[in-house]
């Protein structure tokens, strides 16, 4: 099994943490003088003049009831990108080591690879957007340190099959991080069930999509008790505000609200595919595990357009490999998707 020691980076290694006394002395103290905080409070009514706690206990405690995983297995960060980059410059060397991705897939591993400075290798999907395992594995060598897997992916809205997965886990030694911001959509289980079994697994979830809570910027990486211990490391010390824990204590308790809320999203999700397959523009529409669809449509720049001119904003995707002339559309809301479906009818 792969050795998390050997794939870090020597000054990762080396480095001292920055260290607190809310690490330090947490459960101990009671008058902390320490970190040059306004004593006096602030102009707003709610105690924000101190620091918040730098490890999000009370978040992962409730995280680990819903998610089935110890808190010990649990990082947050400030969105799933802060979780992206951090992964790079803790086992990625600048200018040496490289990672793979699957094109078409999410922007951001590519984008922080580049400002980590970590060269990017591209297995493009196959046809049916599902992982080409021979070409992945043939960009592979002694320098590949992560490869990244997003299922559901993003743009193709398409779950990887679980088989396919395994046999990267069970062939690879690097990291192997599954992005499964959209696995709440999706009839495939998600892969934190198999967290025991592969020590070189990261999962990234999110509480942006199925929670709605996009404008807080949390995401969470779930790996072994060594790897999250690597990333609270090198993570800046209070990278969750106060504000935003204060706000999941209180979301984090309606995982009924949640549930139904996805179940009507999925709904809305199989109603908007079948009336946008009618439309004689339409050429398909992929089927989705996600929170959107994917949809080939004639002179699809035209369409996207066309339908800014009118104030509907989709993501115009048809430029990008696999995905000629599709537009990526979010499930609405019901009034949105109608307006959406008027305004395709009339192109």
């Amino acid at each position: 099994m792969p050795d998390i020691n050997l794939l870090l980076r020597n000054n990762i290694k080396k480095l001292v943490p920055y260290s607190s006394a809310r690490d330090e002395f947490s459960g101990i103290a009671k008058t902390f003088l320490d970190a040059n905080e306004n004593s006096l409070g602030s102009p707003i009514p709610e105690q924000y003049n101190r620091y918040p706690d730098p490890h999000q206990t009370r978040i992962k405690e409730l995280l680990s009831g819903i998610k089935a995983v110890p808190g010990k297995n649990i990082f947050l960060g400030n969105g799933s990108d802060e979780c992206i980059d951090l992964l790079y410059r803790a086992f990625c060397n600048p200018g040496k080591d490289n990672t793979i991705i699957n094109p078409p897939t999410y922007g951001m591993y590519e984008v922080s690879a580049e400002i980590n400075d970590v060269e990017v290798r591209k297995a493009m999907l196959a046809e049916d957007f599902q992982p080409d395992l021979e070409k992945m594995a043939a960009l592979v060598d002694e320098n590949t340190k992560i490869i990244w897997l997003c299922s559901p992916n993003n743009p193709t809205g398409n779950a990887f099959h679980h088989q396919s997965i395994e046999m990267i886990l069970n062939n690879f030694d690097g990291l192997v991080v599954i992005d499964e911001a959209y696995i709440n959509f999706s009839r495939q289980q998600s892969f934190v069930r198999e967290l025991t079994e592969y020590p070189n697994l990261v999962i990234l979830q999110t509480l942006s999509k199925a929670w709605g809570l996009a404008g807080l910027r949390v995401g969470m990486a779930f790996a072994s008790e060594a790897i999250v211990e690597v990333l609270n490391r090198i993570k800046p010390p209070y990278n969750i505000s106060q504000p935003t824990q204060d706000l999941l204590l209180t979301a984090l308790k309606e995982t009924g609200s949640v549930n139904e809320k996805i179940r009507e999203i999925v709904t809305m999700r199989g109603l908007l595919a079948n009336d946008l397959a009618q439309l004689p523009s339409v050429r398909k529409v992929y089927p989705s595990d996600a929170n959107f669809l994917l949809v080939k449509i004639d002179n699809a720049r035209a369409v996207y357009e066309s339908l800014l001119s009118q104030g509907i904003v989709v993501r115009d995707r048809s430029k990008i490999v696999l995905c000629d002339d599709c537009l990526r559309i979010t499930i609405g809301k019901k009034v949105e998707n109608e307006e959406l479906l008027r305004a395709l009818s009339a192109v």
